[in-house]
């Protein structure tokens, strides 16, 4: 879908606590956006917000001039790692065959085709040969590469991670990123909360910093930039000399 997305004056309290204020911005769609802070910035809480997963205190979400509750079906959301109950029994191909309900239909069942869909987006993600292992028996790595293989599976047009990178090994890093651009390319929006500052310019074509309160919005060259991160973190950051800095 083309068009933009627009968050304008969104802010959320969690028991009278201001977490987000009044953060707005708009982005075209097609793009991948990372969404960049310190901890406890209020990165995830802002995109659960905006997806409506929790309750806001004000603001408006449009995307494509249309509010966000229109097109849940074109939107696939992948939480942290750390919100999912890996114990629950569930093996690798029915958990991507999820991501075909909501396209679906009210109490059918999924047959031949939404089958081979889930084990083509397993495949992608280079994890066919785990399809009937249970969840839990995963590394980090592996179970992160399965819930985007269910995001595919969704045939989304707008993705938002929370963090898809944390606790994982390099190569499935590598594979989600490869992935996420592919998406890119192929016209999806994708939003991704991350933490690794020496990563930023290679991900990211734009940028959304905050601290609570927007700190930049935009291309990545224009934002990431040592002033803008500097004001964010409240803190000396050597930008310029290519730290890695994981935050």
């Amino acid at each position: 879908m083309k068009g933009t997305i627009d968050v304008k004056n969104l802010s959320v309290s969690y028991y009278g606590n201001e977490v987000v204020r009044d953060v707005s911005f708009s982005f075209k769609t097609g793009n991948l956006i990372g969404i960049v802070g310190p901890n406890g910035a209020g990165k995830s809480t802002m995109m659960k917000a905006a997806l409506g997963l929790i309750p806001k205190d004000s603001g408006t979400v449009v995307i494509c001039d249309q509010p966000i509750h229109n097109l849940r079906k074109k939107i696939a959301y992948v939480p942290q790692r750390s919100n999912i109950d890996w114990d629950f029994p569930i093996i690798v191909k029915d958990t991507v065959l999820l991501g075909t309900f909501p396209n679906l239909g009210l109490f059918k069942r999924p047959k031949k085709e939404e089958k081979e869909l889930a084990a083509q987006c397993l495949e992608k993600v280079g994890m066919q040969e785990f399809s009937n292992r249970q969840i839990a028996e995963l590394s980090g790595g592996q179970q992160q590469r399965v819930f985007l293989a269910r995001a595919l599976a969704q045939k989304a047009d707008f993705f938002f991670l929370d963090e898809p990178f944390v606790g994982i090994d390099v190569a499935s890093e590598e594979i989600i990123i490869n992935i996420l651009k592919d998406l890119r390319n192929a016209g999806k929006t994708i939003f991704v909360v991350h933490h690794d500052l020496s990563k930023v310019e290679n991900y990211f074509d734009d940028l959304i910093l905050i601290n609570k309160e927007l700190y930049g919005a935009g291309p990545v060259q224009q934002v990431f930039q040592t002033e803008n991160m500097e004001r964010c973190f409240k803190m000396k950051l050597a930008l310029s000399q290519g730290l890695g800095v994981g935050v």
